[in-house]
């Protein structure tokens, strides 16, 4: 996956898909509540301030407003830097009305905390540590540095120092608070958004190679040019034996083979996708069709089914084979030398197991085994093993989403047992994935979801 596509993914490139009409619109709201506030102050409570300069801040932020209203496009998506300087000025003309306006003594002062959660849940942790330490700054300063509150005789409003301190320390335990719940959710929220379209994508993928109708359509695509050159051939030579019948008969006959190749192929193309006899597999020949792709890798491959004969039937889906498969590939990759694939099953449960004798699971993140973007530092042994590969745990995420999907429930654990059926054969002591379903729900002769056979419409034609 490319640096780019892994940023998407990642949420890491948040910042660049805010509008510049949500910054506008939040900024009206923003307005109409300060000059709500400085209205009531004013003419309700009679307060003495300085709401000339009041007045010229708000008024500030309204030009800012109107000149990004009509300099430019609404739907302007705003770059990091873009992003970044809104949100300062916001956080500077607050701070400057809370300065004309008693400082922490005015109980506004807790929406210091909206700039700060906004830019955490936007903008990179670079940017958000500026505006969060510029933010506890100014904070800070107005501790001491503040025009105060003044009634109508002029007395001073102004609330007890412990309280005033108070007031400080718990704006600036909600900023750092705020600041890093926001980041974290958001960051989840958005590595889950893009794991499931990754997900998506990978199951497309798997729809599109399961889907024999594709392939043949594929294939008619791809011998329609020597069909056609067939028959263009033959014509010509039934031309030049018209006084040797026997030869003109051999050239007519190659040329009725290649129409009916051709229309072979187009009812194939056509009754593919409805063949009900590819819709559903024995267990061993599901779990051979996913391990496919690995079998001629330098790793070894045991199958071991408890009865090969009298496996369930099951359905051939995209998501089983494709997360089974993913799961396969993660054996291989990490195993030494070999990977065993278990199947067995009751009349109430399937199960398949897939082992390995390599290292396992790292013991710090078994617990999250399953998440997306779970990062583990690589040794030097594992960049050896899997030259290339920067995984970010989108593989086992995908797998397991497709197969809980389907009704599994997965587990995962590392060997403890020094186990194995010859002496000759390697310890099964690496990482262990068991896939569990309830048989009804992948049983495709008589569970819940079994097809119905009918008459195939392949075989009908």
């Amino acid at each position: 996956m490319t640096d780019f596509s892994s940023e998407l993914l990642s949420g890491e490139r948040r910042s660049n898909w805010i509008r510049l009409r949500t910054i506008i619109l939040v900024r009206w709201v923003a307005i109409f509540g300060q000059i709500v506030a400085l209205v009531i102050a004013q003419f309700t409570f009679d307060l003495e301030q300085e709401f000339g300069l009041c007045y010229l801040a708000v008024g500030i932020s309204v030009i800012g407003n109107l000149i990004a209203m009509f300099v430019f496009p609404e739907n302007k998506l705003l770059s990091e830097t873009e992003n970044s300087f809104m949100i300062l000025f916001d956080l500077l003309q607050l701070c400057f009305l809370l300065f004309l306006t008693g400082g922490l003594n005015n109980p506004f002062s807790v929406l210091v905390v909206g700039p700060v959660t906004i830019s955490a849940s936007v903008l990179s942790v670079r940017s958000t540590l500026v505006i969060a330490t510029l933010a506890i700054a100014f904070v800070t300063v107005m501790l001491e540095y503040y025009l105060p509150l003044r009634s109508q005789e002029f007395f001073i409003l102004r609330i007890p120092d412990v309280f005033l301190f108070g007031n400080w320390a718990a704006i600036v335990i909600a900023i750092l608070f705020s600041s890093v719940y926001s980041r974290r959710v958001v960051s989840e929220m958005s590595s889950m958004s893009g794991a499931l379209a990754a997900t998506q994508m990978a199951l497309a993928r798997e729809q599109k190679l399961t889907d024999l109708g594709g392939v043949v359509a594929a294939a008619a695509h791809e011998l329609g040019t020597p069909l056609a050159t067939i028959k263009l051939a033959s014509a010509e030579l039934m031309d030049e034996l018209e006084d040797r019948p026997e030869l003109k008969e051999d050239a007519s006959l190659i040329r009725e083979q290649a129409d009916r190749c051709r229309d072979i192929l187009k009812s194939m193309g056509r009754a593919g996708k409805d063949d009900l006899q590819l819709k559903k597999a024995h267990l061993s020949t599901i779990l051979e069709d996913a391990a496919e792709p690995h079998l001629m890798r330098d790793k070894k491959v045991n199958f071991e089914h408890l009865d090969p004969e009298h496996a369930p039937m099951v359905l051939r889906r995209p998501e089983i084979i494709h997360g089974l498969r993913n799961l396969i590939q993660n054996a291989v990759d990490f195993a030494e030398s070999t990977v065993w694939i278990e199947s067995e099953w009751t009349e109430t449960t399937v199960s398949v197991r897939i082992m390995d004798d390599g290292s396992g699971y790292p013991s710090h993140l078994i617990g999250r085994i399953g998440d997306p973007f779970v990062r583990r530092r690589r040794t030097e042994r594992d960049r050896q093993q899997r030259p290339g590969y920067e995984g970010m745990g989108l593989g086992l995420f995908i797998a397991k989403t497709l197969l809980e999907r389907t009704g599994a429930e997965l587990s995962f654990a590392n060997g403890s047992y020094n186990y194995s059926p010859r002496k000759d054969e390697p310890s099964r002591t690496g990482a262990i994935v068991e896939v569990v379903w309830p048989r009804h729900l992948i049983d495709a002769l008589h569970g819940e979801f079994a097809i119905k056979m009918g008459e195939n419409p392949i075989l009908s034609d």
